[in-house]
């Protein structure tokens, strides 16, 4: 993968920030929430880099309010159309002209890549017509040029991948933990929705049930044998959360329980969910993008896996966020004891 054009070494050396000034900055990075979230240490690291530094997002639709949240990392958000090879949403073949024609006119300084491993984002990140590109690259291209991109890594998690890129490009780690900044708004909308109008802060356990993919979720009665043990055994009252989308989830729990819970799927934003977790004493969740507001909210969670590599997805505080394998949905045993000992910890 060639420059846009060369460099202008001189007497510079050093990794690719010192070397070009870097007035304006376009990361790539179109994913869900969860694969957001994990983004924020390498972006921190980036702002603390490059104070002065315009930074635009090009991200999924729904991430403009991602960005809004991370104001103090990002200053633009630009929606990506879509890309036949990318499933996460379907291409929106009438903005994609547009969409590349105003990124070039841009004349971005550099575009980063932080989408994978470039087989197929590089091409598309090419395309924005940046000065100078960097990345990640697969570890069969050839051609890639050793200042800008660095050998996509097989293995660790997801937060030190993308910090690892922003540190080989001159960025130097401002911490690795995650973030979830709740904003007056979001605790506003909490209010009116009345959810949690009966709720004591830091006296109720949060059970997400659902996930994005519905094969990665553990049956709703193991959530139910959980939220009825954990309530008999603490006194603690249980809230079912989840999108309006996963509302059928989180009535199949409370249909399954023999003790009441409270039924929070309702049509609230995710930053209104987050605010209600944030009070919470425990979460207890699929492996979803749920599971790294937790991380960035410090709410201690136990995260069942079914289908993911933990390595790569688990919160990286392993202490406070205990993660489960369980495909079979026969673990409950251990989802109850690793609840216990976070709960008998925190009281």
């Amino acid at each position: 993968m060639a420059l846009s054009e060369p460099l202008v070494q001189e007497e510079l050396s050093g990794p690719l920030l010192q070397r070009a000034p870097v007035r304006t900055l376009v990361v790539f990075r179109a994913l869900q929430l969860g694969d957001m979230l994990c983004a924020v240490p390498a972006l921190r690291a980036l702002r603390a880099a490059l104070p002065h530094t315009h930074i635009c997002l090009v991200g999924l639709p729904w991430a403009a309010q991602f960005a809004d949240r991370f104001t103090h990392y990002i200053d633009e958000f630009i929606a990506f159309p879509g890309h036949p090879a990318f499933p996460e949403q379907a291409v929106q073949e009438h903005f994609i002209p547009g969409f590349y024609e105003a990124l070039r006119a841009r004349q971005f300084d550099l575009a980063i890549q932080m989408h994978g491993s470039g087989q197929i984002s590089n091409r598309v990140v090419n395309d924005f017509g940046a000065r100078l590109m960097a990345g990640y690259v697969s570890t069969d291209a050839a051609q890639a040029d050793p200042l800008c991109f660095l050998a996509y890594p097989e293995t660790g998690a997801e937060p030190l991948r993308l910090l690892a890129l922003a540190e080989f490009l001159g960025a130097p780690s401002c911490g690795s933990e995650l973030e979830f900044p709740l904003t007056d708004q979001d605790e506003e909308e909490l209010r009116a929705s009345r959810i949690a109008a009966e709720l004591t802060p830091g006296a109720y356990i949060c059970i997400h049930p659902g996930a994005r993919m519905r094969d990665k979720c553990w049956p709703p009665q193991r959530f139910a044998e959980v939220a009825d043990r954990l309530a008999r055994e603490f006194g603690f009252p249980v809230v079912l959360t989840g999108s309006a989308k996963e509302a059928d989830l989180t009535a199949a729990v409370a249909q399954h329980m023999q003790t009441r819970a409270i039924d929070a799927a309702a049509p609230i934003s995710i930053g209104a969910m987050a605010a209600l977790m944030s009070r919470a004493r425990l979460l207890v969740c699929n492996d979803t993008g749920v599971s790294h507001i937790a991380a960035g909210l410090k709410l201690p969670s136990v995260v069942i896996f079914s289908k993911a590599d933990i390595e790569r997805w688990a919160p990286l505080d392993r202490d406070l966020h205990r993660c489960i394998w369980d495909p079979q949905g026969q673990e409950l045993a251990s989802v109850l004891e690793q609840a216990r000992l976070l709960l008998q910890r925190t009281a």
